[in-house]
């Protein structure tokens, strides 16, 4: 049970106390690391990570070392034993790790911290958790999750994308008809499910619509217009945003008055923001075209049956296809996936029947509570979740024939593709290397290279047993080369004897194999699916390495001829081979079950039985869980500490001199710019529901009760400030725009911190002008100087 608000502390005084200043310190710090994460490089001594590597490979709970990879020796900076005849390199003392400092660690490195000098304890945490103030996190939290599984699992359906693509139907080839039905199409469709779905499957469509079309020249305009118009829509439902829900909790709001308060400021703001899109800020041909031009889907790809994206490999080739430099195949790949979408009908119609009733019943349970009765809300939307889960469940394990079948058959199409594509690099490279014999060698770093003779002939004499992997003298022949943190084998296809390349200035040594000078190079094979000890992990990391290969090859193909001299030269497409032969070796051998295998094993099987929960469960936003409570609990410190209180006593002076307009712009703008300073918007509303809570009791102890007027022109102005406030001038504003930000990327669309701040700029100006404008005629229509009641 939360708290009352009657016991909270207004003392001030506590602010003097060093652990009250270190307390504001940590969370002035952990915000600014929300807002600019980075990472923390952690030396570890490298026995003590042997040791336990190979203790849980011992007991079978990773695979073995030697088979998996073999520790780093040193690279640059290591110390090297020029005294050593037989050449070998040490291995350095330490492996660095790189610990992530991020929105999910570094709040819940701050509590830690806390709770350590004493700065915090029992009453935060629990405040923090259980709840504290009409404000229960635990509540928020599971209702948020419940209701994000029955949005999700609608999108995995493919309704989303369905109805995205009857609407580009619908607007035709007329650019600023298309503009503003899919505008339309995102304010309603995310004011009904909220933005999070929205941003998923919205932002891949709009990626593949701009790049499909040839005059759109950027896709700025659409892909700025939906990430914001998603946000000012996720503003009128409670349910749509976690944000709505710490604020309805926090001042005891019923979901329909909520409702109707924010309806009307946010429609006319998408009304008036629509103009000045489209006329003025996107006012260019190049991003709104007036005649949209668009690639023809051909008959034969019309008639193809979609296939869910769910299922891995459904695509097969086109997986592969995708990430190949033919910009044609690429459009052709991206005009089938948005001109032949997918949709499980049956599961979208049921998805959009819960999703209904789930909120339908909300809303009535809701308005029906009598003042101070309450009910957690999860309790409405945990049952909802796990229907549209039981379904999902029975209708994977229907047909789970026919997606396994589909997922093999990818998994088939794809392995073939990248073995035809590996027997063309390794030919690529075998000719390469002979073209450059009796010339001169520089290594990557432009340093000279001087060939010398291996000190360890009996690597070209002793034979090669067929079954042995291990790296001694009697294994296959694979010598070695080592960087930092990393690892490359290069494959010995001819036993001959290796080279040592080394730099003239610093004496790095490099092993080598000389080219083979048999005329057709070993075939490299890649295993078969069920060989593979970590499932499509490790094919995915030979592909990776496949596409790092060809942007060197490209840098090594400009170089000019005059920097290749005589010798055997370590080019990087040598290195590229080398890790590739590594990586498929181990592949081909797995060694004993393990823990981990066993696991990726059953993972994969989930993905192909399935396929709609593995996906669904996988876009749940778990990040948001640790980082909520813990952020609960770092402004629960500040309240126990005299900060908030603080800050309510510089509210309360800024509103006596201003009234209640001041309110308004005041909590509407400090409410957008500590979206981007704060910890996001979630952050942001956790705060500041904090500080009207405090300012509100102490009008309550000095009996100078605040006029209704001013208290919920204040209220549903952070309502507006923290919902818009998402897209202002930082990714990390919100959740939503780090996931925005990450899905463009994917689809190799890149938009920078800068462009992000540019562009909002003026689409959040107008917004939060519009909005706050129209709230202050409506609260001072329907509201009066009475005092306020703290239930409504």
């Amino acid at each position: 049970m939360s708290e009352s608000l009657g016991e909270q502390d207004l003392n001030t005084g506590e602010i003097r106390n060093w652990r009250s200043i270190v307390t504001l310190l940590v969370f002035i710090i952990t915000n600014i690391v929300v807002l600019v994460p980075f990472h923390i490089p952690i030396y570890i001594p490298r026995r003590l990570v042997e040791t336990v590597v190979d203790a849980l490979s011992a007991v079978r709970i990773i695979p073995p070392r030697k088979a998996q990879y073999q520790l780093d020796p040193a690279a640059e900076g290591e110390d090297v034993d020029d005294d050593d005849q037989n050449g070998k390199i040490k291995h350095k003392r330490f492996l660095r790790c790189n610990f992530p400092m991020n929105f999910v660690t570094a709040p819940l490195i701050a509590d830690l911290f806390l709770l350590a000098i004493l700065a915090i304890g029992r009453e935060e945490v629990r405040g923090g958790t259980l709840g504290a103030n009409n404000i229960s996190p635990l509540d928020i939290m599971a209702f948020f999750i419940t209701l994000a599984y029955i949005a999700i699992s609608i999108d995995a359906s493919g309704l989303i994308r369905f109805l995205a693509f009857k609407v580009l139907q619908k607007g035709g080839k007329v650019g600023h008809r298309l503009f503003f039905y899919l505008y339309a199409f995102f304010f309603g469709l995310g004011s009904f499910i909220g933005n999070d779905p929205i941003v998923l499957s919205g932002t891949a469509f709009l990626a593949y619509m701009t790049r499909v079309s040839s005059n759109i020249i950027h896709p700025r305009a659409w892909i700025h217009t939906q990430f914001a118009v998603a946000n000012i829509a996720s503003a009128i439902l409670v349910s749509s945003n976690p944000t709505n829900l710490v604020l309805a909790g926090a001042f005891e709001i019923k979901f329909i008055v909520y409702t109707a308060n924010m309806i009307v400021p946010v429609i006319v703001t998408a009304i008036v923001l629509f103009p000045f899109l489209l006329y003025i800020i996107f006012a260019d041909p190049a991003l709104i075209p007036f005649s949209i031009e668009m690639h023809e889907l051909s008959e034969e790809a019309k008639a193809k049956k979609p296939v869910n994206p769910n299922i891995p490999h459904a695509r097969g080739l086109a997986e592969e296809e995708e990430g190949n430099a033919n910009e044609d195949q690429v459009k052709l790949l991206s005009l089938e996936e948005i001109m032949n979408p997918f949709l499980d009908k049956g599961g979208a119609a049921f998805g959009a029947v819960i999703m209904t009733a789930t909120l339908v019943t909300l809303l009535a349970l809701n308005a029906s509570t009598q003042n101070r009765e309450h009910y957690p809300i999860f309790w409405v939307t945990l049952p909802a979740a796990f229907v549209m889960f039981c379904w999902d469940v029975a209708f994977g394990w229907y047909h789970r024939e026919e997606t396994r079948e589909i997922a093999r058959k990818g998994r088939l199409e794809v392995q073939k593709a990248r073995r035809e594509h590996m027997d063309r690099v390794e030919e690529e490279l075998r000719l390469a290397a002979l073209g450059q014999k009796e010339q001169g060698s520089i290594d990557a770093y432009g340093t000279r290279l001087v060939l010398t003779q291996s000190p360890e002939p009996h690597l070209q004499d002793q034979p090669s047993p067929s079954g042995s992997r291990d790296g001694g003298g009697g294994g296959r022949g694979h010598s070695t080369s080592n960087t930092e943190d990393d690892i490359t084998v290069v494959a010995d296809a001819s036993k001959q004897v290796p080279t040592i390349l080394t730099s003239e200035i610093d004496d790095r040594r490099t092993l080598v194999s000389t080219p083979p000078r048999e005329p057709s190079p070993s075939s490299v094979r890649i295993p078969s699916d069920n060989q593979l000890p970590n499932g499509q992990g490790s094919t995915t990391s030979a592909v990776t390495m496949i596409e790092e290969k060809q942007e060197i090859t490209n840098t090594h193909a400009s170089q000019p001829s005059s920097q290749r001299q005589q010798g055997t030269i370590l080019s990087e497409e040598q290195i590229f081979s080398n890790r590739m032969s590594q990586e498929l070796a181990w592949q081909q051998d797995s060694g004993p079950a393990t823990l981990v295998s066993l696991l990726t094993k059953t993972y994969r099987w989930t993905q192909d039985t399935f396929p709609t929960v593995t996906a669904v469960v996988a876009h749940l936003p778990f990040a948001l869980v640790p980082f909520a409570f813990t952020m609960f609990i770092l402004v629960q410190a500040l309240v126990t500490k005299g900060w908030v209180p603080v800050f309510a006593y510089g509210w309360d002076h800024w509103v006596n001199k201003t009234g209640t307009i001041g309110a308004i712009g005041g909590m509407g703008f400090l409410s957008v710019i500590l979206c981007n300073f704060a910890g996001t918007n979630i952050g942001t509303t956790i705060l500041l529901s904090r500080v009207i809570q405090a300012w509100q009791k102490i009008h309550e102890v000095n009996h100078t009760p605040i006029s209704d007027r001013t208290f919920w022109a204040t209220v549903y102005s952070m309502a507006i400030g923290v919902n818009y406030g998402a897209f202002s001038t930082a990714f990390s504003a919100s959740l939503a725009g780090m996931l925005w930000r990450d899905i463009l990327a994917r689809k190799h669309i890149r938009v920078r911190s800068l462009d992000f701040a540019r562009v909002n700029l003026p689409i959040i100006a107008i917004s939060m002008a519009v909005g706050l404008a129209v709230l202050i005629g409506e609260v001072y229509i329907i509201r009066d100087n009475s005092p306020y009641k703290p239930v409504e």
